[in-house]
């Protein structure tokens, strides 16, 4: 159940006829009271002798208590209280309960018989809305500071005596929602996401990787935003605003937004963070900073993604065993690198790859401070991602791609069990929604790459079969049997015997990798494996002697679960945005 506390307004009429009304697309049905200050409010939508004025008039009575120049501008206190999509429809009583509860919890009817007028309005099964006039009966001003954390706080209560769904509580590090009438407008206009929301991933992108304020708003330049810089008196750049072409106001002029109010650290003075590490100098009014040695240049996809790969596995080392500092500022940069990927990705996984990062960004943020410069290789990874350009959706690039959602879908349910020990409930539940994405994007990435393993593995000699099976058992004994019977078998072979012709020995590595993280909970054991091995072990991701194309029907592999049980508070479900 979501609570929602809007802005302050002067116009209570207004608001009626928009609440009593048909909706912006005719969606309110049989407008009604369920509750009101009294129990004895004038109903405008079942008595037709009432009209909305009367209501109004009768909600205002108490600006008669105050002289002119003491009744507050802004005096129209809307709320309203939204039930999650799989709960079942309340009744108006139930409705009517939860009303006065909220402007109870809120302050603005504490219950001492002298406090706000204010009526409950239901024109939909899932919803209410509370109008109130910020005036008691006793002439004094409400107590309804922090009326917002009050109604969540009620709005949890509620969840667990009625059975409800019950959302996870915040922590108020999530970035500010996109309003009624911002939704309303992207409707109207056919937009994917409101305006807020798509703005702030095109940040988000434009910032993932960026080395310097140049690059950052060349990137949004690039992007098609339009930009307005705050610059000082002195000529120092101050912060930044962006707005989408074709997003206007009333007056045909274009909307912007703060980067500040997109998201707490895309503020332009937190991106700058980015740019300098502890004990460097601060970066000058132009972005630039000292001279940092850098990792070779990348020379395509395929090598940029092997990089990722091995910059996530230690990242998610370091969330597994390091300070919390350094695992929030792991997970962090990590949402760069997911940023990136869905940048740069093939067409077949970039959907999945998009929602990825769209819900990762909320697990990328808590009250645990990052310690920048922790976050240098995940940092460094997004940006070779990015100026490596797109990756192909075969052949190397594919099968890098599917080495590098793997080992991100493991980041994620790392991340997500970090939160969850942190009681970041929200963080955690992001998490594990944007690893349902990566699981699904892995799926389509490792298709063909996969195929062509198993086919090398099916065609080597039965004597060498037999020897990488004899290693398994060895390495392996309890779940050897189990992987010999999942259609990836053969691909682990094919990276066993591989590993063996590299000049490595195969039951080292294979030992090592079984020892990382435990495997018994995993789908499928020998994908995990593959990957781990030809990381590991330096080999490509695909052989060049194996770029053949899979047979017709070849079987698409499944993401392993998570090889880390999630501890409890984690939530386990995937929430898709369509």
């Amino acid at each position: 159940m979501i609570p929602r506390i809007h802005q302050q307004g002067s116009n209570a009429l207004g608001l009626l006829h928009y609440l009593y009304g048909k909706g912006t697309h005719e969606e309110h049905i049989d407008p009604h009271l369920v509750a009101s200050f009294d129990g004895m409010a004038p109903d405008p939508g079942r008595d037709p002798s009432v009209t909305k004025k009367d209501l109004q008039h009768l909600l205002d009575q108490t600006l008669s208590l105050l002289d002119a120049d003491r009744r507050p501008d802004k005096y129209v206190w809307h709320c309203s209280v939204r039930a999650a999509p799989d709960d079942p429809i309340l009744s108006d009583e139930q409705w009517g309960d939860i009303a006065r509860r909220m402007v109870a919890a809120t302050g603005i009817d504490p219950g001492d018989g002298a406090g706000c007028r204010w009526a409950a309005v239901r024109h939909a099964d899932d919803h209410i809305h509370i109008i109130a006039t910020l005036v008691r009966e006793d002439g004094r001003r409400p107590d309804h500071h922090r009326s917002g954390k009050r109604a969540q706080a009620e709005c949890r209560l509620i969840e667990k005596e009625l059975g409800l769904h019950q959302v996870a509580p915040g922590d108020s590090t999530a970035a500010k929602r996109a309003t009624s009438a911002e939704r309303h407008k992207a409707e109207r206009q056919g937009r994917e996401r409101p305006a807020r929301e798509e703005l702030r991933e095109t940040v988000r992108r434009a910032v993932a990787g960026a080395s310097s304020e140049e690059e950052f708003f060349d990137r949004l330049a690039a992007a098609g935003l339009l930009i307005r810089k705050r610059v000082a008196p002195s000529g120092d750049l101050l912060g930044y605003k962006v707005a989408l072409p074709d997003d206007r106001n009333g007056e045909k002029e274009p909307v912007f937004y703060a980067g500040s109010t997109l998201a707490a650290d895309l503020s332009l003075p937190r991106i700058r963070e980015r740019w300098t590490l502890p004990g460097e100098a601060a970066a000058s009014a132009d972005g630039s900073r000292p001279e940092q040695p850098v990792l070779p240049d990348v020379t395509g996809p395929a090598f940029a993604r092997h990089r990722a790969t091995a910059a996530t596995w230690q990242a998610l080392l370091i969330i597994d065993n390091g300070d919390d500092g350094a695992a929030a500022a792991q997970i962090a940069a990590a949402g760069e690198v997911l940023d990136a990927l869905a940048k740069t990705s093939a067409a077949h996984t970039r959907a999945e790859l998009r929602e990825a990062a769209f819900v990762f960004e909320r697990a990328s943020r808590s009250h645990v401070k990052a310690v920048r410069g922790h976050d240098r290789a995940l940092r460094q990874a997004a940006r070779d991602l990015v100026h490596s350009g797109p990756a192909l959706g075969r052949g190397e690039d594919g099968a890098t791609t599917a080495m590098l959602i793997d080992m991100a879908f493991f980041l994620a349910i790392a991340a997500a069990n970090w939160h969850a020990k942190k009681h970041h409930s929200q963080q955690a539940a992001a998490a594990q929604q944007a690893a349902e994405h990566l699981r699904a994007a892995y799926q389509a990435a490792a298709a063909e790459s996969m195929a062509v393993l198993r086919q090398r593995g099916q065609r080597l000699a039965l004597r060498a079969r037999q020897r990488q099976a004899d290693l398994l058992r060895e390495v392996l004994p309890d779940l050897a049997a189990r992987v010999q019977v999942e259609p990836g078998w053969t691909a682990l072979a094919a990276t066993l015997d591989d590993a063996r012709k590299a000049g490595h020995d195969p039951g080292a590595l294979l030992t090592e990798a079984a020892r990382r993280r435990e495997l018994d909970t995993a789908t499928f054991i020998s994908d995990v494996l593959v990957w781990r091995l030809r990381r590991s072990a330096h080999l490509p991701a695909l052989p060049e002697s194996s770029r053949e194309t899979p047979a017709p029907g070849s079987r698409r592999q499944g993401l392993s679960a998570p090889s880390t049980p999630l501890p409890q508070g984690t939530v386990n479900h995937s929430s898709r945005r369509r």
